[in-house]
C-alpha cells in the first residue's frame, strides 16, 4: 500500500516537473524571437552616429594575466571602423607579459596614427575592500571620456563593425545599458553540451525576452559587451557600488533595472566572440569562482540549489524508465527541455539534438556548482587569480545591496 502511494506521488511530481518545463519551453520559445538580432537587421536601417570631436565609446578592457589573449583582443578593437573608440586597457597586477603587451599595442596605435585613442593604466595594488576585477573597471571608468562606456573582458575578440552596430541599435532601441550576447566559441559536443544544459538551467532565473520590460524583475549583465550611458553609469553609483561583488557584470544590470533606466540585451552572431569553455569539465574550474556568489554566499540556498539541480537532470530519466504514463510524464519534461534549447539556438548555435545529452551535462555542472561552496567553505573565502577574498566580507557587502 506504502508502495502503492509512493509511486502515486512520485508520478504527480514527474507531471508537475514537466508542466514547469513544458511552460519555460514554451515561453522561451515565444520570447527569444522578440529579441533583437543584428544578425537579421539591415545596418542601413539604423540610426547613423552623429559626428563629435571626441570619441563615441570608451572601452575598458581589464585583464589580469591575460597574456595568451589580451594582444588579440585589443587589436581587434583597434581595427573597429564606423565610429571612434576610446581604448583603455587596464593592467590589473598582472605577473605576466599583459602589461607590457598593452604598453607595446599603445605605442603601436600612436606610430600609425590610429583613429582610435589608446590608453594603458597600471594597477600594482589592490585597495582594501574591493575585489580585483571591479577595481580595474573602476579605475578605467574614471577615465572615460566618450559618452558611452563599454565593458568587456581581455580575452574578447570583437568583429570591426561590433562596437559601431552596437551604439547604432542602442540608439535605435532608445537603450541606456545594452548587453550583446557573446558568441561561445565551441570546440567538442561536451562543450556544446554543458553550455545549452547551462543555458537551460538560467531559464529559471532570467527571461532575455522580458530584460526590455520595465515591469518585469529580470535584469542582465555579460562581461563580453557591457555597453552604458556614462552618466546612466554615474548615476547607479558605477563599479564603486559594486565593490566587493564576484559576478559583477550581471549586477551592473542590476543597478540599471532597479534604478528604472532602459534595458535592452540583442542578439548578434560572431560579432563578439569568446573562448569561455575548455574542455566538458571547464565550467567546474569557472564555477570555482562565480558559483557560490549566485546564491549570494547562502549555504541552505546553495544546497537546495544543487538539490533542485539534481532533481532537473535525474526525475525525468527515473520517469521515462518507469513507464505507463509516467514515462509519458519524462518525455514532456524531455520536450519542454529541448523547446528551451531550440529556443536558445539562436544565441548559443547548438543542435537541439543536445537536449538528450541535458543530465550528465547538468550532473557535471552541479558538481562545479557545488564544489565552488565547499571550496569557499575550507578556504574561508573565494580565491581566484592568486588573491584570496574573505568570505565574511563578500557577505558583508552583499548584505549591503
Amino acid at each position: 500500500m506504502h508502495f502503492f502511494y509512493a509511486g502515486h506521488i512520485f508520478a504527480f511530481f514527474c507531471w508537475l516537473l514537466a508542466a514547469v518545463w513544458l511552460g519555460k519551453g514554451i515561453a522561451a520559445f515565444r520570447g527569444m524571437p522578440s529579441v533583437p538580432d543584428l544578425s537579421r537587421i539591415d545596418p542601413e536601417s539604423l540610426p547613423e552616429i552623429l559626428p563629435r570631436d571626441g570619441p563615441d565609446i570608451t572601452v575598458i578592457v581589464p585583464a589580469r594575466d591575460e597574456d595568451a589573449a589580451i594582444e588579440s583582443c585589443l587589436r581587434s578593437l583597434l581595427a573597429s571602423t564606423g565610429l571612434r573608440l576610446e581604448i583603455i586597457a587596464v593592467d590589473d597586477r598582472s605577473s605576466d607579459r599583459t602589461g607590457p603587451l598593452m604598453d607595446n599595442l599603445a605605442k603601436d596605435a600612436l606610430r600609425n596614427a590610429s583613429p582610435h585613442q589608446f590608453e594603458v593604466i597600471h594597477i600594482t595594488d589592490l585597495p582594501a575592500g574591493w575585489l580585483g576585477k571591479p577595481h580595474a573597471m573602476a579605475a578605467g571608468a574614471r577615465c572615460a571620456t566618450a559618452p558611452w562606456i563599454l565593458f568587456t573582458d581581455g580575452d574578447v575578440m570583437f568583429a570591426p563593425r561590433a562596437p559601431e552596430l552596437g551604439l547604432r541599435e542602442a540608439t535605435a532601441l532608445h537603450a541606456d545599458h545594452l548587453v550583446l550576447l557573446p558568441t561561445v566559441i565551441l570546440k567538442s559536443t561536451g562543450e556544446c553540451a554543458i553550455l545549452s544544459a547551462m543555458q537551460a538551467l538560467a531559464t529559471w532565473m532570467v527571461r532575455l525576452w522580458k530584460i526590455a520590460d520595465p515591469q518585469a524583475k529580470d535584469y542582465f549583465g555579460a562581461g563580453g559587451f557591457n555597453l552604458i550611458r556614462r552618466d546612466v553609469y554615474q548615476k547607479i553609483g558605477g563599479f564603486e557600488a559594486l565593490r566587493m561583488e564576484v559576478i559583477e557584470d550581471v549586477h551592473l544590470g542590476r543597478l540599471v533595472k532597479r534604478a528604472g533606466f532602459a534595458q535592452r540585451v540583442i542578439i548578434g552572431r560572431d560579432l563578439v566572440k569568446v573562448r569561455w569553455l575548455e574542455g566538458t569539465f571547464g565550467v567546474v574550474r569557472l564555477l570555482e569562482k562565480n558559483g557560490f556568489a549566485v546564491t549570494r554566499f547562502r549555504v541552505g540556498m546553495h544546497l537546495l540549489a544543487c538539490l533542485a539541480f539534481a532533481i532537473d537532470a535525474i526525475v525525468p530519466l527515473i520517469a521515462i524508465a518507469c513507464g505507463g504514463w509516467t514515462m509519458v510524464a519524462g518525455l514532456a519534461a524531455y520536450l519542454g527541455i529541448a523547446l528551451v534549447y531550440r529556443a536558445g539556438r539562436s544565441t548559443t548555435g547548438i543542435a537541439t539534438g543536445h537536449a538528450l545529452l541535458f543530465a550528465p551535462a547538468v550532473i557535471i555542472f552541479c558538481y562545479g556548482f557545488l564544489r565552488s561552496m565547499v571550496l569557499a567553505l575550507h578556504r574561508g573565502g573565494i580565491l581566484w587569480r592568486g588573491t584570496l577574498y574573505p568570505l565574511n566580507e563578500l557577505r558583508r557587502a552583499t548584505r549591503r545591496q
